[in-house]
């Protein structure tokens, strides 16, 4: 059998080694055959291999002493260093065998065949005589038949080939369809540079794509200014760069290691400590100039302070885990009072044209200028969506299609989840150069009458009202809403929004403040480099949304995984912000203060009626029609205060060392077994790759 795989090897060989060598390959040359002209290299080649075999191979004495006539089949190869190496011997006694490899051991070093002028490899057949004889072949014969097929050769340089294809790593992230991460921390370093008058920017729906900031602000160059000076492959990778950087012709990636490791102390609390263990990798790049993808998972155990782990077994979703982590997901108990939660992000982004970008993945999103936003917000658990951004002449246009999930035990069947979709239009237009204006619609609904996902929906520009009405009003819950944003100058933005869940003008025209008048609005202010403080951001925002907003008599509530789609309160609050962020090269401080007046439900045998603060609650459960005002139920003073600081260690992977303490206190008129009186503070130390916004001032 080898016998006739060797022969076959041969024939197909000597049919194609016919052909005259391609004018771009050159054969290994011995230092014999220096001096020779490059036609006659491969017959010198070929004559200094017969000589070496025929004055080095000593035939074994037991083939001598049995007469033995016949051959030795050797294949070989030149690799591109120049060295001869064996790849397969055929014979009939085994003693020739092992001679042949011996033999071949003996050549020296040559210079190496070369294909477009680069070293490669070269492989040959041959055949040795026995008993031995001094082959003279010519140029045209059997050696030359025995050299692969220059198909054969590129095939087996392919591998080779792609790491010859690298290139210097000149991370193409910076102009790339990929979403620059979430954080209002990080966004205030390009905020104001988008905000310049004159500019066509739009600047509410979030996150951004590298693409549309390089436009306005040179990301790249402020990485490079940032760049440490390294000496080893340890510093450089710790201080400056990507852990993995790979770039071709047509692709490249990165991959980064995630860490949230925090440890600190809650003055409130009864147990050690709270920390935080967050491992995991992230892995982004791009096929191409239009195509990108990114993905993060992240494995975590925490305990938080107890506030915040109160807040998260609030939250519990049907079956045997305690808890969900506000804006992280589901969490199962981990040792005695702490979590684990595991979390993966991820998305395909493509721009098929330069006016339009679309993304697939499993993430967040979020809508406004603000802090809050009332309209959709990145406070809730993670969920699939589609996304399309859609930007020209003056008008950026944004469509988002979720899939989210409501996991209350009296909505769940068979053990499953809820499921339940969104699906919400975005209107961004620059009226002028300073004055920008915001339309927005949104519609829940459900796999009623098993219509699934309803493919009414997915037109991008019909009103969500006129559809609702089609399907049955009773089918989906669409909720209006406005923006607002004014550059007084290029140091002070003003901006606002404004929901409409359910309005009734006969009702405010009566003075009665009637529960229909469901609405909310956002007023704020952005003071960029204030005081002439270079990289100073001073902010105020006031948010109030009154009772029984986003909620529904049905499962279509504005909520996902027991957790608003909007502001991480519900509604039935007011709510003042006041926010300072500063920083200096690789150092970063952020300080913010919240107050605020809600409303709360008693939750007890003798009141257990919604007072519209609660969205997940049906808002047939009210006490009353009218007189409904915001703070109704138990009134609870709140306070918030947050003071951060910190140094990027990395800009590459965003990888940052801080330190917090939070101020709470929260004070309700009444106390009861889920609202009561608190005083918190929380001290924390960590190191974090900040890829998104954590929201404890819940």
């Amino acid at each position: 059998m080898k016998r006739f795989i060797v022969l076959l090897l041969f024939l197909v060989q000597y049919n194609t080694y016919s052909q005259e060598p391609s004018y771009n390959e050159r054969p290994p040359v011995f230092t014999n055959c220096d001096s020779t002209s490059i036609d006659a290299q491969q017959h010198c080649f070929n004559s200094q291999v017969h000589q070496f075999i025929y004055d080095n191979f000593k035939v074994p004495q037991k083939v001598l002493d049995q007469n033995f006539k016949g051959e030795v089949s050797v294949i070989f190869e030149v690799n591109a260093e120049g060295q001869f190496k064996v790849v397969y011997t055929d014979a009939m006694y085994d003693e020739l065998k092992e001679e042949a490899k011996r033999v071949f051991d003996l050549f020296p070093t040559i210079k190496p065949g070369t294909y477009n002028g680069n070293p490669t490899f070269k492989q040959y057949s041959i055949a040795i005589n026995i008993p031995l004889v001094n082959q003279e072949v010519p140029l045209d014969n059997t050696s030359k038949a025995n050299e692969i097929t220059q198909l054969q050769e590129k095939a087996q340089r392919e591998f080779d080939s792609i790491n010859n294809n690298l290139t210097a790593f000149t991370n193409k992230a910076y102009s790339s369809q990929l979403n620059i991460p979430f954080t209002h921390s990080d966004y205030a370093r390009f905020d104001s540079h988008m905000n310049v008058i004159g500019t066509n920017s739009h600047t509410a729906s979030k996150p951004f794509i590298y693409e549309d900031v390089s436009r306005y602000y040179d990301i790249k160059k402020e990485k490079e200014a940032l760049k440490r000076e390294t000496r080893t492959w340890t510093e450089k990778k710790l201080w400056n760069e990507h852990l993995v950087a790979l770039q071709g012709k047509d692709y490249w990636f990165t991959i980064d290691p995630i860490l949230d490791l925090q440890v600190g102390k809650d003055t409130e609390a009864e147990f050690g400590s709270t920390y935080n263990n967050t491992r995991g990798f992230l892995v982004q790049g791009g096929l191409g100039k239009k195509f990108n993808f990114y993905s993060s998972v992240f494995e975590s155990q925490g305990r938080f302070a107890h506030y915040v782990n109160t807040y998260a077994e609030s939250l519990k979703a049907f079956g045997p885990d305690p808890a969900i982590i506000p804006g992280r997901g589901i969490a199962k108990r981990f040792k005695t009072n702490g979590y684990d939660y595991p979390v993966a992000e991820a998305y395909l982004s493509y721009s098929p044209a330069t006016f339009l970008n679309v993304q697939f993945g499993h993430g967040k999103n979020f809508i406004g200028d603000g802090y809050r936003s009332l309209l959709l917000s990145d406070v809730a658990s993670p969920h699939p969506f589609l996304k399309l951004n859609t930007t020209f002449w003056k008008i950026k246009y944004t469509n988002t299609w979720m899939w989210l999930k409501d996991v209350r035990p009296e909505v769940t069947q068979d053990k499953a989840f809820l499921t339940k979709y969104m699906a919400t239009h975005y209107l961004s237009w620059n009226v002028s150069k300073r004055f920008n204006l915001g339309l927005f619609e949104s519609v829940l609904w459900t796999n009623s009458n098993d219509r699934g996902f309803d493919i009414n929906y997915l037109n991008p520009i019909i009103f969500y009202r006129a559809i609702e009405f089609e399907t049955g009003q009773g089918a989906g819950n669409a909720v209006l809403g406005a923006s607002a944003k004014y550059k007084w100058n290029n140091s002070v933005n003003l901006y606002s929004q404004f929901i409409l869940d359910e309005f009734s003008l006969s009702d405010v025209k009566g003075g009665e403040r009637s529960w229909k008048n469901k609405f909310g609005y956002q007023l704020g202010v952005k003071y960029f480099n204030a005081f002439k403080v270079d990289n100073l951001l001073l902010q105020f925002e006031y948010n109030r949304i009154r009772p029984y907003t986003y909620s529904h008599n049905t499962v279509l509530n504005y909520g996902h995984n027991n957790q608003s789609m909007a502001h991480l309160w519900g509604a039935n609050f007011s709510e003042a912000i006041i926010i300072g962020r500063y920083y200096y090269k690789r150092w970063f401080a952020d300080a913010k203060l919240i107050f605020g007046v809600r409303g709360l439900d008693f939750n007890n045998d003798t009141d257990n009626f919604s007072y519209g603060g609660d969205i997940y609650r049906n808002y047939n459960e009210r006490p009353f029609d009218t007189g409904v005002e915001v703070g109704q139920g138990i009134k609870t003073n709140t306070f918030n205060g947050n003071i951060q600081a910190g140094y990027l260690i990395n800009p590459a992977s965003n990888l940052k060392i801080f330190a917090d303490i939070t101020f709470r206190n929260f004070n309700p008129e009444a106390e009861t077994t889920t609202a009561f009186n608190s005083d918190t503070v929380w001290l924390n130390l960590g190191i974090r790759t900040d890829l998104f916004n954590w929201y404890f001032d819940f």
